[in-house]
Parts: C-alpha cells; structure tokens; sequence
C-alpha cells in the first residue's frame, strides 16, 4: 500500500462503505421513480420533466448557503441527518401506492425534498474528505470515490431496471430507502469529525457575504470557471437525454426496463473506466492535457445517442453514451482534485456548493428544458438538443489555461483569491 493511500484510514474506509450504499439507493431510485411516473400514474412527457427537474431544482434554491452553512458545521452529524431524512422521504411512496392513494403530487414532493437532503450530502461529503485523507491524498481518493459512483451506475440501475420488472417500480423504491438508513448507520462509524474551520482573519461571517466569498473563489479564477462551466454544460446535455430515455425506451421503441437499465448501466460503465485511467494517463500527458485531449478525441461520440432505436443502432447508441461518460469520468477524478487542491479548507464547504449548485442546477434546467422539447416536438428531437451540448461541453476547459497544467498544485492557498473580474477565455 503506497505511503499516500487512503485505505490506511480507518475514516475514509467507513466513508467509501457508506458511500457504497448510498450510490446504491441512488441508482435504484434513478431507475424506480420516473418509472412510477410512467408506468403506475400515466405521466406525460412534460410531468416526467417536471419530476427530473424538482429531483434538482433544490441545487438551485438553497445550494450556495448550503455551502456556508456546511462551513459551519461537523460533517459528519450532516451526511447522517441527509441520508435518513431521504430514507424516510422514500419508503412513503410504496406506502402510499399499496393503501392506492399515490400521486403525482407526492412524488413531486418526494423527490423535491430529497434533493434538499442531497444538497446538503453532496456538499458535505466533497468537504470532508480531503480532511480525511489530506491534501496528497486527494487524486487517489477522488479516483477511488468516482471508480465506486460509476460502479454504482452500472449496478445500481441494472439492478434497479430488474427490480422494476420483478418487483413493480414503487416496490423496488423500498430498496433505496433501505440503502440510505444503512449508509447513514454506517456514518456513526467516523471517528475523526474535525470542528469546523474558523474563519480566515479579517473576513465576515454574515451569511451573504460567506456565500459570495466562495461565489468569487470559483468565478475569479479562471481554472476553476471554466471547469465549472464545462461540468454544467455536461450536466445540462446529459440532463435533457436522461430525462427523455424512459419514454424513448418504454413508449415509443417498446422496450423493457431492464433495457433501459443496460442503457444507462453502459454510461455507468463508461464513467468506471474514465475514472480508473485518469490517474495513469495524467501522469503520462499532465492534468490539464489529459482534460483537453478527452474533450476533443471523447465528448463528439455522444452524437450517436440520439440514433436510438431497435438492433444494431441501440447497440452503437449505447456505445456512445459510454464514450461520452468515460471523458465526463476522467473529467470527475482530475477535476474535482483539481478544484480541491486549489481550495482551502475555510472555503471547501462554499467552493463546492458553488460546484454543486452550478452543475446540479443544471440537471434542474436540463430536465425543464427536455420536458418542453419533448411536448412541443418529440422525444427524439430532444435527444439532438442534449446531445449538442454534450459534444461541446468540454470546450470552457479546452480553451482556458487549464489545458497547460501538467501537475496539481503541491500547497493549498492560505486565504482565498482576491476578488476581481472574470477574464475571458481565449
């Protein structure tokens, strides 16, 4: 085991397996919820919009203070709060379907509030763990972390797919309430909970001008920009496709849920493969290289999804969608330890709620804008739209000094990057 490695703390081990079960309930519910939608409540194209969107809007709503609070608070006690206040947000909905009283109108709220959950989980999870692991720990951890959330993706919603056809879909949603009370059980097994950071000298501590400190870390500096950018232009193309697919799958081509479940378990795929290279190949070519050369020789294959239909051409969309997901992999791993280094600890919690409010926000706006498409088009149209931007997405990265850097930073800053005005990327 390499003197670096993460696996040497007991911590970051009980974070994987929590992590573990939690990517599970996720990817299950992926599969599960708009299939409730679909197949037990008749839902539109334009209702299945509104589902996704709600799923994320709370990015949107409460995701840059969330970040100042998560500052402020042990990680720990948040990620055990989030995941068993979504574990109870989901077993109501088998509840309800077996007394016959569900709604659309309680899966919108089901999936409104969790995503508040979420907000919170993922912004604590991201900030905790370079304190778990330190600094040079980061690249192998985030690697590790990514390898197990698109192993996640290909299990989870194969499982969730099969699940469905045997089980019923508001059934197999009994299996993500019970992932996340395991891994919020598990949770309790972190030992080393540091006291939140205090605040750098001479900086506020009302919360709008926390929140805009971490606003103008990411958007002052234009490494973290257009990484932030690429990421949701990304979000928003696989957003809008996502949305779509099960109705692609279950309406118009006739198919099972378990094939959507292959579908989406083939981008999973993609994302494993993108995050276990990117350690070997950045150390070949450097960072910032290995995130250019992907975006250009990758993202173009996402072009194929929207050839979608029976035989051969499912088989190359397929294809498709795993190349375009083993750049976003790549792109996860270098990225994400990337805007860690850059970060210190004091502003984690808002660095990433920016992230996170950005690149989940534009899943909100992804599935708004695919539920319009889709009613005032068709579904296939829709799948064009998303596949532009998916094909594209990498060119903020490409085209900023972020394609120069061949290592991360060896030191995290002291204090944050002083405010000034964005430059613009040649």
């Amino acid at each position: 085991m390499q003197p670096n490695s993460p696996w040497r703390i007991a911590d970051f081990r009980v974070l994987f397996t929590a992590t573990t079960l939690s990517q599970l309930g996720t990817n299950v519910g992926y599969v599960a919820v708009p299939l409730v939608a679909v197949s037990a409540l008749d839902a539109s194209p334009g209702q299945v919009g509104a589902l996704a969107t709600l799923s994320t809007v709370a990015f949107l709503l409460i995701g840059l203070p969330a970040g100042a609070w998560v500052d402020r608070m042990r990680h720990r006690r948040v990620l055990i709060v989030a995941d068993l206040a979504r574990a109870l947000l989901f077993v109501t909905v088998p509840v309800a379907w077996w007394l016959d009283v569900l709604t659309l109108g309680q899966l919108y709220a089901v999936v409104l509030l969790n995503g508040c959950a979420t907000v919170f989980f993922d912004v604590g999870s991201q900030s905790v763990l370079p304190q778990l692991v330190g600094r040079e720990g980061l690249v192998q951890a985030n690697a590790d972390i990514n390898t197990l959330i698109a192993a996640g993706n290909v299990a989870g919603r194969s499982a969730g797919g099969g699940l469905v056809a045997l089980l019923t879909a508001p059934v197999a949603v009994v299996c993500t309430a019970v992932a996340y009370a395991a891994s919020g059980l598990r949770l309790f097994g972190i030992h080393s909970t540091p006291a939140p950071p205090a605040p750098l000298p001479g900086r506020g501590t009302r919360l709008r001008a926390q929140i805009a400190e971490g606003v103008r870390h990411v958007f002052g500096n234009a490494e973290l920009r257009a990484l932030a950018l690429t990421a949701a232009l990304g979000n928003l193309g696989s957003q809008i496709i996502n949305t779509m697919l099960p109705i692609v799958f279950v309406r118009d081509l006739g198919l099972s849920s378990g094939a959507l479940g292959l579908f989406w378990a083939a981008g999973g795929a993609g994302l494993l493969l993108g995050a276990r290279c990117a350690r070997p190949i950045a150390a070949r070519l450097g960072h910032g290289r290995t995130l250019g050369l992907a975006g250009v020789t990758l993202a173009p294959a996402g072009l194929l999804v929207p050839l979608l239909d029976h035989g051969a051409w499912l088989v190359l969309a397929g294809a498709g969608w795993l190349v375009a997901m083993f750049k976003v992999g790549m792109d996860n791993v270098l990225g994400v330890s990337l805007r860690q280094r850059m970060t210190p600890d004091s502003l984690l919690g808002r660095m990433n709620a920016t992230f996170r409010f950005l690149l989940t926000g534009a899943l909100a706006v992804g599935a708004a804008i695919s539920g319009v498409i889709g009613e005032l088009t068709t579904v296939h149209t829709t799948l064009w739209v998303g596949a532009a931007f998916v094909s594209t997405a990498f060119l903020p990265v490409f085209l900023s000094p972020v394609r120069r850097r061949r290592e991360l930073p060896q030191q995290q800053p002291q204090e944050a990057p002083a405010a000034k005005a964005p430059a613009t990327d040649s």
